[in-house]
């Protein structure tokens, strides 16, 4: 353990996190939706949901993964701009080009953030402080545009640190202020702690890092499963997780929210040769094949399903992936409710060796 933790205090991790990336983007591009509330995602007529929001909008409530008919009951002069995918991703390449001016370890984590182990960097600059300056410098010279970074000994750390501070934020946590940053830290601030589990830990009395350092471990994994052991550990500041430049997609999907709610299956089944042509270019884009497809349907009434089958191949071929998409579709119990949104996704990849090791992953921009 003590071995573990000297290794800890060795490395240099950097969190970076781009600030409300989609709304700063289009407020970049677009002068007119400068110093306003912006969603990117959704619409005014409240159909679909809120992909993210400008630091305008926050300040009314609106959150990303929200639907729009709630954020513009919070924020009724809400502007509403449809993502542009293309563009994102051609910045986000850029943005990785300068992460790799510093370092080769890259953990692309999601659509906008990733993780950078430059514990040895390129340009022999050994402050990780000061590389994380130069990269918020770069992006915003480059690309106009601010990124929040955290630094830390540790990714727990380093994630948690990238939020202190938004936007345009830079936040360092020694080690030897690591035990009582964790300890002072609210219970939603932790890694892998969401509503379900904060309002349980609560329940049991732990409302901070301290409160939950005072359990035993074989008690948290009887209330928490495997991840009681995680909490354990990383309440004592014990995380050696590595950044992973190899880091693997678990899955590749696409999806839509309908202008109108549909129930004719004719419709229904051109809206997916839609989606399993995206997914298919997709999966042959990353020369990914799978064997697992998975139909997303959420219905009008907000309520959602899945359903899945597991092929005894690997593909990425448009038929496979329609046909048994429109199979799971037709076996679906609708209840004579109309269909909002449907989402056609494909994982259990052919390259997959190690991904059961991996945390929960979405698609990641970062290329």
């Amino acid at each position: 353990m003590a071995d573990e933790q000297e290794n800890n205090i060795l490395r240099k991790i950097i969190h970076i996190d781009m600030d409300a990336f989609y709304a700063s983007v289009e407020q970049r591009d677009f002068p007119e939706f400068r110093g306003k509330a912006l969603a990117v995602g959704g619409s005014p007529d409240g159909r679909g949901v809120v992909a993210t929001c400008s630091y305008e909008a926050r300040k009314f409530g609106v959150r990303s993964a929200m639907s729009s008919r709630k954020a513009l009951h919070l924020c009724p002069h809400l502007i509403f701009t449809r993502p542009r995918f293309d563009v994102y991703k051609e910045v986000s390449a850029h943005i990785r080009s300068i992460f790799s001016r510093y370092t080769d370890i890259i953990e692309p984590l999601s659509l906008d953030e990733a993780y950078l182990d430059v514990t040895e960097d390129k340009q022999n600059i050994g402050s990780a402080i000061d590389i994380a300056k130069k990269i918020k410098q770069e992006i915003k010279d480059e690309l106009q545009l601010t990124a929040s970074a955290g630094v830390s000994t540790s990714k727990f750390i380093a994630k948690i640190a990238s939020d202190f501070q938004k936007p345009d934020g830079l936040t360092f946590i020694g080690p030897s202020k690591i035990v009582s940053f964790i300890e002072s830290l609210a219970i939603e601030k932790f890694f892998g702690v969401g509503k379900v589990t904060a309002a349980k830990m609560k329940r049991l009395g732990i409302f901070t890092g301290a409160d939950l350092k005072l359990w035993e471990e074989r008690d948290l994994i009887k209330q928490f499963g495997k991840s009681g052991r995680f909490f354990y550990q990383i309440v004592r500041g014990i995380d050696d997780r590595a950044v992973r430049p190899d880091r693997i997609s678990k899955s590749v999907g696409a999806e839509d929210t309908f202008e109108n709610d549909l129930d004719e299956i004719e419709i229904l089944n051109t809206e997916l040769q839609k989606l399993a042509d995206r997914v298919s270019k997709r999966l042959e884009s990353k020369d990914f094949k799978g064997k697992t497809i998975t139909l997303k349907v959420k219905f009008a009434d907000f309520s959602q399903i899945t359903r899945s089958t597991t092929l005894d191949f690997y593909t990425h071929n448009f038929d496979t992936i329609l046909e048994n998409a429109s199979s799971l579709l037709q076996n679906v119990d609708r209840q004579e409710k109309r269909i909002r949104l449907l989402g056609i996704s494909v994982s259990h990849f052919l390259h997959e060796k190690h991904v059961n090791d991996l945390p929960g992953h979405q698609l990641v921009l970062f290329p």
